[in-house]
């Protein structure tokens, strides 16, 4: 019988765009002694372009197949967190590889506080670009809770919260 690697040897965070995957990841890395794995800039890499410029050049659909890869080798190893794209989910193989390879955290906040922490952010993100960004959110919400929930292990409210905070209470969560 094979051996199935324990899925609190990798960390998957979902979410929208500012619910804090990158900065909570980056606190919990360093916390634990992991690597972080960022699938943005692991797609970047594999592409060797940004990721504005592949959606400019090839499309979402591209993109997303980039992002599957990236999620493949990001869970190769034990001993990591995933800080995935906003989108990650989006595709039923990704929440799938996911849900069974990993403690995936659902790292969840209001609009408000989303607009608020992606204003404070220069980062381009293709899908947030122009227009307003509460309203888009707030679709880009709709569409995707139903999807954050299937694949999440755990939901955590980040809002009021430290990275810090959110980081123990991942922690809290390893140790249940």
């Amino acid at each position: 019988m094979p051996h199935t690697r324990s899925h609190h040897q990798i960390i998957a965070l979902i979410g929208l765009s500012g619910a804090g995957k990158s900065s909570v990841g980056r606190t919990l890395a360093a916390q634990l002694g992991w690597e972080l794995i960022d699938t943005d800039i692991l797609v970047e890499r594999i592409a060797g372009r940004r990721i504005p410029q592949i959606f400019a050049e090839d499309g979402e659909q591209h993109f997303r197949d980039l992002e599957s890869e990236a999620i493949r080798q990001a869970l190769a190893s034990p001993l990591r967190i995933l800080a995935t794209g906003a989108g990650a989910i989006l595709r039923e193989s990704n929440r799938v590889l996911l849900r069974n390879n990993a403690l995936v955290i659902w790292l969840n906040a209001p609009t408000e506080t989303l607009v608020a922490r992606l204003r404070s952010h220069d980062e381009q993100r293709p899908l947030l670009a122009g227009g307003d960004q509460a309203l888009r959110l707030e679709a880009l919400r709709a569409a995707r809770t139903p999807l954050y929930i299937e694949t999440a292990h755990i939901q955590i409210e980040t809002a009021g919260s430290s990275h810090a905070e959110v980081a123990a209470r991942i922690r809290a969560a390893l140790r249940r």
